[in-house]
Protein backbone atom coordinates (compact mmCIF):
# COMPACT_ATOMS: atom_id res chain seq x y z
CA UNK A 1 0.00 0.00 0.00
CA UNK A 2 1.61 3.35 -0.90
CA UNK A 3 1.57 6.46 1.03
CA UNK A 4 -1.33 8.49 -0.60
CA UNK A 5 -3.36 5.37 -0.13
CA UNK A 6 -2.72 4.91 3.75
CA UNK A 7 -3.25 8.69 4.43
CA UNK A 8 -6.68 8.87 2.02
CA UNK A 9 -8.16 5.57 3.15
CA UNK A 10 -9.39 5.11 7.06
CA UNK A 11 -9.16 1.19 6.23
CA UNK A 12 -12.60 0.52 8.06
CA UNK A 13 -12.72 -3.41 7.32
CA UNK A 14 -9.39 -3.85 9.60
CA UNK A 15 -11.72 -2.29 12.52
CA UNK A 16 -14.26 -5.03 11.99
CA UNK A 17 -14.66 -8.44 14.07
CA UNK A 18 -15.56 -10.38 11.00
CA UNK A 19 -14.83 -13.38 13.81
CA UNK A 20 -17.48 -12.65 15.59
CA UNK A 21 -20.05 -11.96 12.63
CA UNK A 22 -19.96 -8.22 12.37
CA UNK A 23 -20.85 -6.65 9.26
CA UNK A 24 -20.77 -2.88 8.10
CA UNK A 25 -24.57 -1.82 7.88
CA UNK A 26 -23.89 1.96 6.96
CA UNK A 27 -20.33 4.02 6.41
CA UNK A 28 -21.15 7.15 6.48
CA UNK A 29 -18.59 9.70 4.93
CA UNK A 30 -19.09 13.51 5.33
CA UNK A 31 -21.47 15.34 3.71
CA UNK A 32 -20.24 17.40 0.65
CA UNK A 33 -20.59 20.89 2.24
CA UNK A 34 -17.31 20.32 4.78
CA UNK A 35 -15.67 20.57 1.57
CA UNK A 36 -16.64 24.16 1.02
CA UNK A 37 -14.03 26.57 3.21
CA UNK A 38 -11.12 24.47 1.91
CA UNK A 39 -12.34 24.68 -1.00
CA UNK A 40 -13.00 28.35 -0.54
CA UNK A 41 -9.30 28.82 0.98
CA UNK A 42 -7.92 27.20 -2.49
CA UNK A 43 -9.44 30.10 -4.64
CA UNK A 44 -7.94 32.39 -2.41
CA UNK A 45 -4.74 30.52 -2.48
CA UNK A 46 -4.97 30.61 -6.26
CA UNK A 47 -5.81 34.21 -5.61
CA UNK A 48 -2.69 35.46 -4.11
CA UNK A 49 -0.75 33.59 -6.51
CA UNK A 50 -1.94 36.12 -8.92
CA UNK A 51 -0.86 38.50 -7.02
CA UNK A 52 2.51 37.54 -7.20
CA UNK A 53 3.47 39.20 -10.83
CA UNK A 54 2.29 42.83 -9.91
CA UNK A 55 4.07 43.00 -6.13
CA UNK A 56 7.02 44.78 -5.64
CA UNK A 57 10.27 42.43 -6.05
CA UNK A 58 10.99 42.82 -2.30
CA UNK A 59 7.56 41.72 -1.31
CA UNK A 60 7.32 39.05 -3.40
CA UNK A 61 7.68 36.21 -1.28
CA UNK A 62 4.90 37.49 0.74
CA UNK A 63 1.87 36.83 -1.17
CA UNK A 64 4.01 33.41 -2.44
CA UNK A 65 4.05 32.11 1.28
CA UNK A 66 0.32 33.14 1.87
CA UNK A 67 -0.87 31.40 -1.06
CA UNK A 68 1.63 28.30 0.71
CA UNK A 69 -0.07 28.25 3.72
CA UNK A 70 -3.74 28.73 2.61
CA UNK A 71 -3.08 25.83 -0.29
CA UNK A 72 -1.65 23.24 2.67
CA UNK A 73 -4.36 24.08 5.23
CA UNK A 74 -7.00 23.56 2.74
CA UNK A 75 -5.32 20.11 1.64
CA UNK A 76 -5.43 19.44 4.97
CA UNK A 77 -9.01 19.90 6.11
CA UNK A 78 -10.31 18.16 3.13
CA UNK A 79 -8.28 15.21 3.80
CA UNK A 80 -8.91 15.70 7.31
CA UNK A 81 -12.79 15.49 6.23
CA UNK A 82 -12.49 12.73 3.64
CA UNK A 83 -10.47 9.95 5.99
CA UNK A 84 -13.05 10.86 8.36
CA UNK A 85 -15.73 7.88 8.52
CA UNK A 86 -18.47 7.20 11.34
CA UNK A 87 -19.63 3.38 10.78
CA UNK A 88 -22.47 1.57 12.01
CA UNK A 89 -22.54 -2.22 12.08
CA UNK A 90 -24.34 -4.57 13.34
CA UNK A 91 -23.06 -4.55 16.61
CA UNK A 92 -21.58 -1.18 16.99
CA UNK A 93 -21.05 2.05 15.39
CA UNK A 94 -17.45 3.31 15.80
CA UNK A 95 -15.88 6.54 14.04
CA UNK A 96 -12.17 6.30 12.66
CA UNK A 97 -10.48 9.63 12.09
CA UNK A 98 -6.97 11.65 11.69
CA UNK A 99 -4.90 11.79 8.65
CA UNK A 100 -1.07 11.06 10.46
CA UNK A 101 -2.06 9.50 13.37
CA UNK A 102 -5.42 7.50 13.64
CA UNK A 103 -8.22 7.39 15.90
CA UNK A 104 -10.92 4.93 16.86
CA UNK A 105 -14.00 5.54 19.24
CA UNK A 106 -16.77 2.80 19.15
CA UNK A 107 -19.54 2.42 21.00
CA UNK A 108 -21.38 -1.11 21.78
CA UNK A 109 -25.27 -1.22 20.77
CA UNK A 110 -25.79 -1.17 24.30
CA UNK A 111 -24.57 1.75 25.36
CA UNK A 112 -26.43 3.71 23.13
CA UNK A 113 -29.08 5.78 25.17
CA UNK A 114 -30.56 8.32 22.86
CA UNK A 115 -29.72 9.72 19.70
CA UNK A 116 -30.67 13.30 18.94
CA UNK A 117 -30.49 13.94 15.21
CA UNK A 118 -29.76 18.05 14.93
CA UNK A 119 -30.89 19.75 11.70
CA UNK A 120 -29.85 23.39 11.48
CA UNK A 121 -31.87 25.47 8.57
CA UNK A 122 -29.00 25.07 6.41
CA UNK A 123 -28.55 21.40 7.10
CA UNK A 124 -32.23 20.89 6.24
CA UNK A 125 -31.87 22.92 3.11
CA UNK A 126 -28.92 20.79 1.80
CA UNK A 127 -29.29 17.69 3.35
CA UNK A 128 -27.28 17.33 6.44
CA UNK A 129 -27.38 16.59 10.10
CA UNK A 130 -25.49 16.21 13.23
CA UNK A 131 -26.34 13.17 15.61
CA UNK A 132 -25.81 13.07 19.72
CA UNK A 133 -24.91 10.19 21.13
CA UNK A 134 -25.72 9.70 25.00
CA UNK A 135 -24.52 6.45 26.17
CA UNK A 136 -24.38 5.10 29.73
CA UNK A 137 -20.56 6.78 30.11
CA UNK A 138 -19.62 9.96 30.98
CA UNK A 139 -16.84 10.94 28.51
CA UNK A 140 -16.79 9.10 24.95
CA UNK A 141 -15.04 9.39 21.36
CA UNK A 142 -18.73 9.28 19.68
CA UNK A 143 -20.65 12.00 21.40
CA UNK A 144 -20.90 14.90 18.11
CA UNK A 145 -21.07 13.26 14.60
CA UNK A 146 -21.15 16.24 12.41
CA UNK A 147 -22.06 16.90 8.66
CA UNK A 148 -24.04 13.60 8.16
CA UNK A 149 -26.03 12.97 4.68
CA UNK A 150 -29.30 12.22 4.60
CA UNK A 151 -29.54 11.74 8.79
CA UNK A 152 -32.51 10.35 9.45
CA UNK A 153 -32.14 7.53 6.73
CA UNK A 154 -28.93 6.83 9.03
CA UNK A 155 -30.72 7.46 11.99
CA UNK A 156 -33.57 4.73 10.99
CA UNK A 157 -30.64 2.39 9.80
CA UNK A 158 -29.02 2.47 13.62
CA UNK A 159 -32.60 2.35 15.22
CA UNK A 160 -32.95 -0.83 12.81
CA UNK A 161 -29.93 -2.43 13.86
CA UNK A 162 -30.70 -2.36 17.82
CA UNK A 163 -34.49 -3.49 17.30
CA UNK A 164 -32.98 -6.51 15.59
CA UNK A 165 -30.62 -7.06 18.12
CA UNK A 166 -33.13 -7.46 20.90
CA UNK A 167 -31.62 -4.96 23.08
CA UNK A 168 -34.42 -2.52 23.20
CA UNK A 169 -37.00 -5.42 23.70
CA UNK A 170 -39.45 -7.43 21.86
CA UNK A 171 -40.99 -5.58 18.64
CA UNK A 172 -44.97 -5.11 18.63
CA UNK A 173 -47.13 -6.16 16.79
Amino acid sequence: MGLRTALTDPQVHRHLLREEGEVVVDEVRHHWVVYVRPLLEGLVAIALLALVPFAPLDLAWLPLLAAAGLALHATWRALAAHVDRFVITNMRVFRVHGVFSQQLSTMPLTRILDITVARPLHGRLLGFGHFVFESAAQEQGLRDIRYVGRPHERDLAIQRVVQRSGLRGPRVP
